[in-house]
């Protein structure tokens, strides 16, 4: 984890006066009232081109802070099983978070696509390279790079979690890629049994090595996990199995059960296979867990 010098933190405080005087000062009034929230406009930024792709994150700001304090982070990965998706899908959960004073980031990552050779490692790295861009930029961004949270769903879960799990700071960079916190949505954490990201992955690489219940130690960040008992994606069992190994390895893994509810809340009854069918009341509640986790871990007032 990157550990901030008192000068980081004087430095990163300066940074952050300096914005809360552009956004309290005579341009407050018109950036607000032209545009409203100031968390309901993202703004977006190229952190990595790998191989010539440009990748996107997308930040949502919040509201200004008078006290200058670096804010507590949260990047957001969508699911879509590593070939199907956009940053955009996470927009909601995003504003979501950022209503609520984090800095919130919606991440690009590439998609498994045999023809252009990329397959869920790709993924895996961009969301570490995500991760690091928040660090590298926490005093533009006036974020504290020790509270950065992941939140990821279905293949997205399976994204947040790896970052944290195959950290490989020292071989990509000095500046670590683990989040500290980890709100996962119907996860895909154990992956031994899934032949659909094992198809992905070809031969460049064998389904265990990044299955993250495979590869739980001890040092990994407090999580949450939100998962429905009758889930056909990504099975209770496996969930369960990955939380089981986290406590067993030392680590804080809260879960929460929903009984009878599908794979991302869908509820029961409904086949949970296709295109997500969530339940409305159920996905507001997770939200709720989520931000009651974070304000445990001092991320949120």
């Amino acid at each position: 984890m990157v550990r901030g010098d008192n000068r980081g933190r004087m430095k990163r405080r300066a940074v952050c006066f300096l914005i809360v005087c552009l956004f309290t000062g005579p341009l407050a009034s018109q950036v607000v009232g032209q545009a409203g929230s100031t968390a309901s406009l993202p703004v977006e930024y190229v952190y990595a081109t790998p191989d010539g792709v440009k990748l996107k994150v997308y930040v949502f700001s919040p509201q200004p802070d008078k006290t200058a304090q670096p804010r507590a982070a949260i990047i957001l990965f969508h699911g879509g099983g590593w070939a199907l998706g956009e940053p955009q899908w996470a927009f909601s959960r995003a504003q979501h978070f950022a209503e609520r004073g984090l800095l919130a980031v919606a991440a690009q990552y590439r998609l498994s696509n045999e023809k252009k050779g990329f397959t869920p490692l790709e993924a895996m790295a961009d969301a570490r390279a995500a991760i690091r861009w928040m660090r590298t930029h926490a005093d533009s961004l006036c974020i504290d790079p020790e509270r950065i949270a992941a939140f990821g769903w279905s293949a997205g879960g399976h994204l947040a979690a790896c970052a944290a799990i195959f950290d490989n700071a020292a071989a990509d960079s000095r500046v670590s890629a683990a989040p500290n916190a980890l709100i996962l949505v119907s996860p895909a954490v154990s992956l031994g049994s899934d032949p659909w990201p094992a198809h992905l992955l070809g031969t460049r690489a064998k389904i265990g090595e990044i299955s993250p219940d495979e590869h739980v130690r001890e040092g990994l960040p407090p999580t949450l996990v939100l998962q429905g008992s009758q889930d056909t994606v990504t099975p209770l069992a496996g969930v369960e199995r990955f939380c089981d190994r986290m406590r067993a390895a030392g680590n804080k893994c809260e879960m929460h059960v929903y009984e009878g509810f599908g794979h991302l809340f869908t509820p029961p009854g409904v086949p949970d296979g296709d295109w997500p069918k969530p339940d409305p009341a159920t996905q507001a509640d997770a939200m709720v867990r989520a931000d009651s986790f974070l304000k445990s871990l001092g991320f949120m007032k």
